[in-house]
């Protein structure tokens, strides 16, 4: 029988949903329907695939396993003489809890661990008094034939935090692997841990990337992850399978904590993460663990997502507390539960922001801009600054006269040649807020939340930038954030916008377009810093960059500074004209073009090329998380052999 849970089946599903969302007569019972009917686990789980884990591109994910991922009997020669020739080959304790499993799976999973390409490991198995006696059977059975399995029986069942903490009792590994008691692990997987570790031996957490597999075997829906992405961490579990963690570490923060069930793994890498550096924290862009669906019986983040979604949120916000954010408030997303959102209070008093406009004629549209930040922004402290670049027709300077009658506008005047660097560097010079809002004369407000949204991430002293997202007109996505070496051509590729023109409800790529998330850069249509940055980088580069990536390359710098870039949803407002602006083909304007490019691939190559939120397994030509024919990472081996 065909599974239900194929992509064609997930965008018939959210037709279905978009067609009920348009009707507010019928969406409101439907809605009630399915929130009541989502205590049964089938329905809660064909919910959360519908809505939670939309994935982009997939439908040849066999393909790209055939292509990718499929191991050749010369791939696992040269691993197993990789691993001979590694320096550092420490023990690495697999822990799993088992409780009533399907002993086919059972057995399964356990063959997964012996079948691995590096062999020093250890497989440690807690029992959590399952009453189906099949399973103690199975692993005592493990444990005679293969001296590397141990296993111990609980005397009660205590839930998944404990049969876990009674199996990571029995791991004398220096390094443990979680893995649960039904899903399978690639041969390959320990091998790469400990290439990465080999690499960076001080690394205290290492993840990997993930994908499903159903009843009969088949993976579908990958999840190659972002690097470390600490404020998408704080929204959902992107460490989640393949987590890797220093025992060290886990015998200091007492292992899992008792009452975090469904989210014991988020909770335990929230509290991992604070004893450690960014920098200790690896990603290994590679799909290193199959998460088994479906099986006979729901798992319990499967059957129980509110409890799921409770024991997330207070996992984060304990997190949240005990590093010291003050006044932060965590929530499950009301239609997506199993995403958070963090909700950070404005400094008291508010500090004041300088919004840069820069300006050309355009009357309506200055005007209609000016407008949402004067008269519809819900903000306590704020100038607008004009920056008038040689405007000549006579309803702009009527405008002008209106809007500076209001004490919080300025105008500056600078004529000559549009330089949009230039004209923003001279208004900041002049600002007087301690936050820079830069702002296209295009832009038009939406809801008067969007400022504070931007100022509550912008005062953070780990953050540089904000980004807002951006509404096309007609409600599409215009910016979702961006994306490094990306575009439609074949030639030097420089950056582009994440998801562009995604439909408004959707959720993006696991959530990228519902949740904050640091990203490489984000654009100066709509950007907020403190001016105090802005200035310890430079500004914008009024001489290489006049017209084009100024605020990529800005948001480079700030991230070379040390500062985080961070996109968030919770702040939306439209992009009026970008959508049918079309491109200037004069030949000065293209040679002007090329020379931008130019200097951005000179000064920032291999950076472009290896974005660190926008993995090597997309392809470069889209920004819609589309799967790469031949995937962009050199496997550790071959890159050994080389």
């Amino acid at each position: 029988m065909s599974s239900l849970y194929t992509d064609a089946n997930r965008e018939r599903l959210l037709n279905l949903r978009k067609a009920l969302r348009a009707s507010p007569i019928v969406h409101a019972p439907a809605h009630a329907l399915a929130k009541a009917l989502q205590v049964f686990p089938p329905v809660a789980r064909l919910l959360h695939f519908t809505l939670a884990t939309k994935g982009y591109a997939t439908n040849d994910y066999a393909q790209w396993v055939a292509d990718n991922d499929t191991l050749t009997a010369e791939d696992r020669a040269a691993i197993r003489a990789h691993v001979a020739r590694l320096a550092h080959q420490p023990l690495i304790s697999v822990v799993m809890p088992a409780y009533n499993t399907d002993e086919a799976l059972l057995e399964a999973a356990i063959a997964s661990v012996e079948a691995q390409l590096y062999p020093n490991w250890e497989l440690c198995i807690a029992d959590d008094a399952s009453p189906k006696p099949h399973v103690w059977a199975a692993l005592q059975k493990a444990a005679a034939r293969n001296p590397k399995i141990k296993v111990v029986r609980r005397a009660q069942n205590g839930h998944i935090s404990a049969a876990t903490n009674s199996a990571l009792e029995l791991a004398a590994g220096e390094f443990v692997a979680l893995m649960d008691h039904d899903d399978l692990l690639p041969e390959q997987a320990l091998y790469e841990v400990v290439v990465e570790l080999n690499a960076h031996p001080d690394a205290d957490l290492i993840y990997s990337d993930e994908d499903k597999v159903d009843g009969e075997g088949r993976r579908f829906e990958p999840h190659f992850k972002t690097d470390w992405n600490p404020e998408l961490f704080l929204t959902q579990n992107m460490i989640s399978h393949l987590g890797v963690y220093r025992r060290s570490i886990l015998e200091k923060i007492g292992g899992l904590r008792v009452g975090f069930e469904g989210s014991q793994d988020y909770d335990l890498a929230l509290r991992t993460i604070e004893q450690t550096t960014p920098e200790r924290i690896r990603h290994i862009p590679a799909v290193l663990y199959h998460w088994r669906q479906q099986a006979a019986e729901a798992s319990f983040s499967e059957g129980f997502l509110d409890q799921c979604a409770r024991a997330a949120r207070q996992a984060v916000s304990e997190h949240l507390q005990r590093t010291g954010a003050e006044g932060v408030t965590v929530e499950n997303q009301p239609e997506l539960p199993a995403w958070l959102q963090v909700r950070r209070p404005l400094p008291d008093p508010a500090p004041m922001v300088s919004i840069i406009v820069p300006t050309r004629d355009r009357a309506k549209l200055l005007a209609a801009c000016a407008e949402g930040v004067l008269h519809k922004t819900d903000y306590p402290n704020l100038e607008l600054i004009i920056v008038d670049n040689g405007s000549v027709e006579p309803e702009t300077e009527a405008l002008f006269q209106t809007l500076v009658a209001d004490p919080r506008v300025r105008l500056l005047r600078r004529p000559g040649p549009f330089n949009y660097s230039a004209l923003n560097n001279a208004a900041a010079a002049e600002a007087r807020g301690e936050i820079l809002l830069l702002l296209n004369n295009d832009i038009e407000v939406i809801e008067g939340h969007w400022l504070a949204e931007l100022v509550s991430q912008a005062v953070r002293p780990e953050i540089g930038a904000v980004g807002a997202r951006l509404l096309y007109p007609d409600g599409t996505v215009q910016h979702g954030g961006v994306i490094l070496g990306v575009g439609p051509h074949d030639g030097p590729r420089v950056a582009g916008h994440l998801h562009p023109s995604a439909a408004r409800e959707d959720t993006g790529y696991y959530g990228h377009l519902r949740v904050a998330r640091n990203c490489s850069a984000v654009t100066a249509a709509c950007m907020a810093l403190r001016k105090a940055v802005f200035d310890e980088v430079g500004g914008l580069d009024a001489v290489n960059l006049t017209v084009a990536f100024n605020d990529v390359d800005l948001c480079l710098r700030i991230r070379e500074a040390g500062y985080g870039v961070v996109w968030t949803p919770h702040a939306e407002l439209y992009h009026m004209e970008s959508a049918t602006r079309g491109t200037d083909v004069k030949p000065e304007a293209v040679a002007r073009a090329n020379r931008e490019i130019a200097y951005m691939r000179e000064r920032w190559g291999d950076v472009l090329d290896n974005d660190p939120f926008f993995g090597p397994n997309f392809d470069p030509r889209y920004g819609d998380y589309r799967l790469a024919p031949v995937s962009r990472r050199i496997k550790p081996w071959k890159r050994a052999e080389a």
